[in-house]
């Protein structure tokens, strides 16, 4: 049976350099899976939109797994991709897809500790490590975990912060510096947990320095392996979901 395509979706941005990171992410899956169509799109602010391209694989494939590029499992994952996905469907009514879980189901702190050592972390330094922040109180508790998990890792502290919930003059980013001086951080570095530098990183990123001048920054996750990876076995379990619903619609 002819292998699925693999949709990628990640969220989008204004900034160019989002949609130049997730393209190195698609470069990568391909690599990973020869043979596999492996298209790329965005919910929002980046062409191609989810329905176009999910439109375009009905006519050229018809069978696709649609693998969601985000850290949380949010409103945009459970919400807007699921009823995005359902009128495709119904436009298109021989199109078979399947959503998997979000990549960030899969912890991607070894992807930060990398990134942390790529920008010189010390043992003596703190990490904040900044998420997006959702709406979704689950989601939002799923980011703190991997920053104890990035903590247990690292064997520095961490603190996390949400970068659309820093508070009134920066108070959740200033609470979480001086917390981590408190126990006995001497520098601080920046974790984003991020697919992709952009905006909000840049302004978490400027708000820090303000606070901390000798800061280290360390890079978004981008086409790290660990999120090559997770992107695969989402795909790979997903395949006998997408080859029983084609059995069933055959009979």
């Amino acid at each position: 049976m002819t292998a699925p395509a693999l949709l990628l979706v990640a969220h989008g941005s204004r900034d160019p350099r989002f949609a130049a990171t997730a393209e190195r992410v698609r470069s990568a899956v391909r690599t990973e899976l020869p043979g596999v169509t492996v298209g790329l799109s965005y919910l929002d602010l980046t062409e191609p939109l989810v329905g176009d391209a999910l439109s375009q694989l009905a006519e050229t494939v018809g069978d696709v797994v649609v693998v969601p590029l985000l850290f949380g499992d949010g409103y945009h994952s459970r919400f807007d991709l699921p009823a995005i996905i359902s009128a495709a469907k119904r436009q298109h009514p021989a199109l078979h897809a399947v959503q998997t879980r979000v990549v960030g189901d899969t912890s991607l702190v070894p992807a930060l500790a990398a990134r942390l050592d790529e920008a010189g972390l010390r043992g003596s330094d703190g990490v904040v490590m900044c998420a997006v922040g959702s709406s979704d109180a689950d989601s939002d508790a799923q980011a703190r975990r991997r920053g104890a998990e990035l903590s247990a890792l690292t064997r520095v502290p961490v603190e996390v912060v949400f970068a659309t919930k820093l508070g009134r003059a920066d108070a959740e980013l200033r609470r979480a510096a001086s917390r981590l001086r408190s126990q006995g951080a001497r520098r601080i570095a920046l974790s984003p947990y991020f697919l992709s530098a952009g905006l909000l990183t840049e302004r978490v990123n400027e708000r820090l320095r303000a606070l901390e001048p000798g800061v280290v920054v360390a890079g978004a996750i981008g086409d790290h392996p660990a999120l090559t990876a997770a992107v695969v076995e989402r795909f790979a379990a997903a395949r006998p979901v997408v080859d029983t619903t084609l059995a069933v619609t055959a009979s």
